[in-house]
């Protein structure tokens, strides 16, 4: 193992160490630790959340709905897979069981996919990196929820595949056929968005 790796994987296992403390506070109703937990994982679980459902209310819901399960069942952790693991396990449920509620209705009831979380000042400029973060945007919102969050959880997150089968509840081979799927789909897309996109 390389030096490089060797602190990334000391700090990932320093991060969980502090994330079980904080869980075993919220266990005995500790609300401070609570709200540290929440500070530390709105953003990621936001992004996440709103990668599977393409709504930024409903991303915002869910991630409520996650911290209130984790308030209330953090008696049930038992340290299996990392804390972080176990929270974004609790995010896929609740955000495909959105996901899957949303199929069910009207066209008309969803928002325009043009609402975005807002990732860069509004009165900055698009540069090369923004045509490109919304380029790969419009291509994931062509592929699967159940691609979108293998995609997300492998390139954004840094999850493994034995902890995105962990997350998403399903065997690592699905998680490895998601995600064949889901680059040929992104590798034939990409550049004909580029093309729509030069018009």
């Amino acid at each position: 193992m390389s030096i490089d790796r060797q602190r990334e994987h000391e700090t990932e296992a320093d991060d969980d160490r502090a994330d079980a403390e904080l869980l075993g506070r919220i266990r005995d109703a500790d609300r401070e630790a609570l709200h540290a937990l929440y500070r530390k994982y709105y953003h990621p679980l936001l992004r996440f959340t709103y990668r599977l459902t393409g709504q930024l209310e409903i991303a915002q819901e869910t991630v409520n709905d996650v911290m209130l399960v984790v308030w209330r069942d953090a008696a049930s952790f038992e340290g299996r897979s990392k804390v972080a693991t176990w929270i974004m396990g609790i995010a896929y449920r609740k955000a495909m069981k959105r996901v899957r509620r949303a199929r069910l209705w009207s066209v008309r009831y969803i928002t325009p996919i043009d609402e975005r979380i807002e990732r860069f000042p509004s009165e900055e400029a698009p540069t090369e990196r923004v045509e490109l973060e919304d380029l790969l945007d419009r291509a994931l919102e062509a592929l699967s929820a159940e691609q979108r969050a293998v995609v997300e959880l492998t390139y954004f997150f840094g999850c493994s595949y034995d902890e995105i089968a962990k997350i998403v509840g399903c065997p690592v081979n699905t998680v490895k056929t998601r995600m064949f799927h889901a680059r040929a789909k992104l590798k034939s897309l990409l550049p004909r968005l580029g093309k729509d996109s030069s018009k």
